[in-house]
């Protein structure tokens, strides 16, 4: 049976997932019982183990692979040259692939990267990406930087998206805005929903306009021409991406509107562009850079303990790095 999953044998076995992996692998940490459970249900659903993976154990490729939501746009370009840094300096090569911000996508991915790879890092923000863990196998190193992939001991990097959608609320708001908007990222995206989450709560006993945008130049335009149809158009708008708030900055200037003096605009990440727009965009850093950096050498020291301590993982504030686009002359 093609395509089948240790998802799928852990399922037929009514085991978990973990228990299925190690029988699978040939461990002793799993009862007689089980294995013989897992192995039957392995045999009736013809599951074919990746011989790559399993043999990571005993032999090294040198080689970690990376899989990025997509490989676009300047936020990836510096998450990559983050790791690409730290890999060279370790004499490591990078096998990349990016999902396209489809969850079946990253599955295939990963499996791909079999047996290519001495260990993972991950960044899939999808609300469905504990997918992944089924796939991963147990003596793979696994680094996460913003994703939700249920695996015991892994090492992660996450950002506080909510903390950071409730500092540019209230910059907007200390700035003077009274009619402040949002333009998010999409619903499918925990990071997104997070961000939204926290400019919601800083913003409790308003009603201000939101618009679903995907992280892209294009959605960030549009979300600023349908508030500007609206009939109500925001003196703020905290927009999910610096992406987006490109796109938007460029809607409010063909508008004939002037930024922040007409309306404030906020971004998130701090891509290098950002200081580089008209007016320089106000955002929240995250150091893009450092966290490619920092995942790489988590990876590193994985693969150097022969496996993942667990941790608390490393939890990135985003900063308020304040520019011209919210830089209001107050009185």
């Amino acid at each position: 049976m093609s395509g089948v999953t240790l998802k799928d044998i852990a399922r037929e076995a009514n085991v978990s997932i973990a228990s299925a992996s190690r029988a699978i692998n040939g461990l002793d940490n799993v009862t007689d019982d089980v294995k013989a459970r897992v192995l039957e249900a392995a045999k009736r659903l013809r599951y074919v183990p990746h011989g790559g993976a399993r043999s990571l154990v005993m032999s090294r490729t040198n080689t970690v692979g990376v899989l990025l939501p997509d490989i676009y746009g300047e936020f990836f370009a510096e998450i990559m040259r983050g790791v690409d840094v730290a890999a060279r300096a370790r004499d490591l090569h990078v096998l990349v692939s990016g999902s396209h911000g489809n969850p079946d996508e990253a599955v295939r991915a990963v499996r791909a990267m079999g047996g290519r790879v001495d260990g993972l890092l991950v960044m899939s923000p999808f609300v469905e990406s504990h997918d992944l863990a089924a796939i991963i196998p147990l003596n793979l190193p696994l680094v996460t930087i913003s994703s939700r992939i249920g695996k015991v001991g892994q090492g992660s990097i996450s950002v506080d998206n909510f903390g950071g959608g409730v500092t540019a609320a209230l910059h907007l708001l200390d700035q003077g805005c009274q009619r402040i908007a949002h333009i998010s990222g999409p619903k499918h995206n925990f990071e997104a929903e997070e961000r939204k989450r926290g400019f919601l709560s800083a913003t409790e006993g308003r009603t201000p306009q939101l618009f679903e945008g995907d992280f892209t130049e294009a959605s960030g335009y549009r979300g600023a021409k349908a508030f500007l149809a609206s009939g109500n158009r925001p003196d703020g708008i905290f927009v999910a991406n610096d992406m987006m708030a490109v796109g938007c900055l460029l809607a409010l200037r063909e508008a004939g509107l002037n930024v922040p003096e007409d309306i404030a605009v906020v971004g998130f990440d701090d891509i290098p562009i950002a200081r580089f727009t008209s007016p320089p965009l106000t955002t929240l850093r995250v150091g893009i850079f450092d966290i490619g950096r920092r995942g790489l050498e988590l990876l590193v020291a994985a693969l150097d303990e022969g496996e993942m301590k667990p941790h608390e993982g490393l939890i990135v504030t985003p900063e308020l790095v304040i520019r011209d686009s919210t830089r209001r002359k107050i009185t």
